[in-house]
């Protein structure tokens, strides 16, 4: 079976846990070399391990890519691993959860430089290693925050309508430089980023389909290797989304019905949440007696 990224050198941001593990593993699957970028060292130092001792080739490089330095540093350390950078994964994300006020604005400022700045930054960082590939791949991870804004995360819902402007206008810039730039747009990801914090999740939020970090992460590998300037999923939840945006009293007709909803939904996963967690205390009990 033919690998699509054989050969190739993958760079993912965020790459520790969810979405970015995910992804880093079916890079790696693909053929592809990866990079893995995130703040702490061990996780990445684990999912390094892993991949290797699977057959791929691995690299954990502990990184803010809201250091712009870092960044650059990021970008050189890959190239002198494995010859250069072929994609790059925009997946690294923040989010302060409930009304501004109860943030300063350097936390707020943060979200930004995190979720729309780095990816920006990166962007630029990599286009000379590329070019010198003769082509790649920018495959940033989006929201449907940035389709519709969502109640209580309105700086989170402000990058990301931004980066999804971002990618649509670079992937014209581009187009003519044989390097695909594409945003992957999920709704809910059943992953640390929203279970870790399900008290501060919005209702509405749980009213949709929930996806998992593997079903995204294929998204991604599809858009780097297709260049499809962007993927959502659920895809109904990215048509009501729209639809909603565009119509808003018809949004506001509909969001008490979907809160309800959603709250429904999110007492099942904090149900299960809690059933879950004396079974995994078991285990480490377990494991910690042997």
């Amino acid at each position: 079976m033919t690998k699509r990224f054989e050969g190739k050198v993958a760079l993912i941001t965020g790459a520790s846990t969810g979405i970015g593990a995910a992804v880093a593993r079916m890079f790696s699957e693909e053929g592809a070399a990866v990079v893995l970028a995130a703040r702490t060292a061990a996780p990445l130092e684990a999912l390094e391990a892993e991949i290797s001792a699977a057959g791929g080739r691995a690299l954990a490089a502990p990184t803010d890519v809201s250091d712009f330095a870092a960044a650059e540093q990021l970008m050189a350390q890959a190239a002198d691993r494995f010859g250069s950078i072929d994609v790059l994964v925009n997946n690294a994300g923040a989010n302060k959860r409930g009304p501004i006020e109860l943030y300063s604005a350097a936390e707020l400022a943060s979200i930004v430089q995190i979720n729309l700045t780095a990816p920006i930054a990166l962007s630029r960082m990599v286009l000379p290693y590329m070019k010198k590939r003769g082509g790649g791949a920018i495959v940033n991870v989006a929201s449907i925050a940035g389709r519709i804004p969502v109640l209580h995360e309105a700086v989170y819902s402000a990058t990301k309508f931004g980066l999804r402007a971002f990618s649509f206008a670079l992937h014209e810039e581009l187009a003519g430089e044989n390097i695909l730039v594409s945003a992957v747009s999920p709704g809910p990801v059943d992953t640390g980023f929203i279970m870790e914090d399900i008290d501060h999740v919005p209702d509405i939020v749980f009213a949709q389909p929930m996806s998992t970090a593997e079903e995204i992460a294929k998204l991604v590998i599809d858009c780097a290797a297709d260049g499809v300037v962007e993927r959502v999923m659920p895809q109904v939840t990215g048509f009501l989304a729209t639809a909603g945006y565009l119509f808003p009293a018809v949004q506001k007709l509909v969001a008490p019905l979907m809160e309800s909803r959603g709250r429904a939904a999110k007492e099942e996963f904090r149900k299960r949440k809690s059933e879950e967690a004396p079974a995994d205390n078991a285990a480490k009990r377990s494991v910690a007696g042997n």
